[in-house]
């Protein structure tokens, strides 16, 4: 029987599309949002995040659409959403805002407002559970139920041809879509089982080394930047662990880089704080080595962006250094990103 919190049905990461095998699936979109199951209780609304914590006061703006929308005891699952007029895709940045807001709340809620993509039903408003009910049956049960549904709540677009899904993956990522989402049609709901399989969307895009974990001579992993309007190097990312062929070359390249800048040092505090990095599971600061923005590195990213400065959420992948590239040619307000064509 389902009690808060539950624990929602988890995707497993692949770097492609796979072939569904005959098998019949569904192919979502994968929003840049928060995901969130909605209880509808006789109480009113309740917003619970992916970890179990209660989201509810951070939404007052969908409350009173949810609690129009769903009739008491139905449960969904779904993705919590903040649109960004101005840069004309999804904004984790702001959702984020929400969290930390405080009395700043209601100016937030009212410049941003928040959507629910909802894309499944794990009980309905007569109150019976839906988990061992195949996914397309979860579906249609949800589309009939919020049918003329208040437009902050909208269902998850999806298909069954993998052809439109590619597409997706190709065109979307510069409105907030991170990628999609494969469900078998025929699979019930697991609560924290990996049933599931998520594809990001990933392009490729330069940025200035920073500093590195690890030591000059055997880096580990690259930190990120790229130079505002103004000049300063405003930190953008990590990079996962560079792979061991690459190591040599890289260090060959950072020797004698040691920043040695003037002022007051670097521009990046040491270590780095988790929120620069966005380390808030144990909320350790990452202990780095400053080097001189002086060397561009390609690398492949996802298209989660975070903030005015276009922040990479996840690690990227270093892809080869740029040599051929002077570092204050790489700004926040660089050329888009070049898509990679990992789906196929």
């Amino acid at each position: 029987m389902l009690s808060w919190p539950v624990d929602p049905v988890r995707a497993v990461s692949a770097r492609s599309v796979p072939e569904s095998g005959g098998t019949p699936v569904a192919y979502e979109m994968k929003w840049d949002g928060f995901r969130a199951i909605v209880w509808r209780t006789t109480h009113g609304v309740r917003i619970q995040s992916r970890q179990g914590a209660d989201l509810t006061r951070f939404f007052p703006d969908l409350l009173s659409p949810l609690a129009a929308a769903l009739p008491a005891k139905t449960v969904l699952d779904g993705e919590l959403l903040v649109w960004d007029a101005q840069r004309g895709r999804c904004s984790f940045w702001m959702l984020q805002r929400r969290l930390t807001a405080g009395r700043g709340l209601p100016e937030i809620v009212r410049k941003y407002p928040a959507h629910l993509v909802a894309f499944d039903l794990l009980r309905d408003g007569r109150g019976v559970e839906l988990l061992d009910q195949s996914l397309t049956t979860r579906r249609a049960k949800l589309h009939r139920l919020l049918r003329g549904a208040p437009s902050q709540i909208v269902i998850c677009p999806h298909t069954g041809d993998r052809a439109i899904a590619l597409r997706w993956l190709r065109d979307l990522g510069v409105a907030g879509v991170e990628g999609i989402v494969i469900k078998p049609a025929a699979s019930p709901y697991r609560p924290g089982s990996p049933m599931w399989t998520k594809v990001r969307a990933r392009d490729t895009a330069e940025y200035v080394i920073g500093g590195v974990t690890g030591a000059l001579e055997h880096p580990v992993t690259l930190l990120l930047g790229r130079f505002d309007d103004h000049g300063v190097l405003r930190y953008a990312g990590q990079t996962h662990p560079v792979k061991a062929e690459h190591r040599q070359d890289l260090a060959r390249t950072l020797r004698g880089l040691p920043f040695r800048g003037p002022g007051a040092g670097h521009p990046w505090p040491c270590p780095l704080p988790p929120a620069w990095t966005g380390n808030f599971a144990d909320r350790q600061p990452l202990p780095f080595i400053p080097v001189e923005p002086a060397v561009v590195a390609e690398v492949e990213v996802d298209t989660a962006l975070d903030g005015p400065f276009g922040r990479v959420r996840h690690h990227g992948r270093l892809v080869r250094i740029r040599l051929d590239l002077h570092p204050n040619d790489v700004t926040t307000g660089y050329s888009a990103p070049r898509s990679t064509p990992l789906a196929h």
